[in-house]
């Protein structure tokens, strides 16, 4: 099996050649999917979530959705330093939006801190890959890592369908997902 790295690469390329149309698309599908879900959009849910950078799969009309049906919706800051533990601040609308660290959207409201995660009920983590083992490829600082270790609501990787494989490589200290939710195929149960 190909490294972490040369996986990484593999995947990062692959998306690189995805068209807008493609993109929005996914998106789109990935708002159906969770539109559809009756235990996600309860107004009693709390959602982790991200801004998708670059190609991600993901969109803000997700954090939309979720809001509308009266989730609260935490979004990570990347702290200063040395990869750590993300900070979370509770997302409000798009115009809450910033450029923070490494030019990523962030809330720009209070912090409420990194163990606000461990009451989410759902947490939706990027990845470049997931595997039905539930192993997760990030990008490889291991800010998700350290954020999930321990979180007691479902992790839920958010990749294309091509990027949910069988099987990646794992460290120990790798988060294993519970479920992955892709374009084509909804949520899909790991392990």
């Amino acid at each position: 099996m190909a490294g972490k790295d040369e996986l990484r690469a593999g995947f990062t390329a692959r998306r690189a050649r995805l068209t807008v149309d493609d993109r929005d698309r996914a998106s789109a599908r990935l708002v159906a999917h969770l539109t559809s879900s009756p235990v996600l959009l309860d107004a009693t849910v709390t959602v982790a979530a991200y801004v998708p950078v670059g190609a991600e799969p993901g969109s803000v009309a997700l954090l939309d959705a979720l809001r509308g049906h009266g989730c609260t919706v935490l979004l990570p800051v990347v702290p200063s330093g040395p990869p750590a533990a993300l900070d979370w601040v509770h997302y409000d609308a798009p115009d809450s939006l910033a450029r923070g660290r490494f030019g990523l959207l962030e809330p720009t409201g209070p912090r409420v801190g990194v163990d606000a995660i461990s009451d989410a009920d759902a947490v939706f983590v990027p990845a470049l890959a997931v595997a039905r083992t539930g192993v997760r490829l990030g990008r490889g600082a291991g800010y998700y890592d350290r954020s999930v270790a321990g979180v007691a609501g479902a992790l839920i990787g958010i990749v294309y369908d091509h990027e949910l494989v069988d099987d990646l490589p794992a460290d120990a200290y790798d988060v294993p997902m519970g479920w992955a939710l892709t374009p084509g195929g909804g949520f899909t149960l790991l392990r």
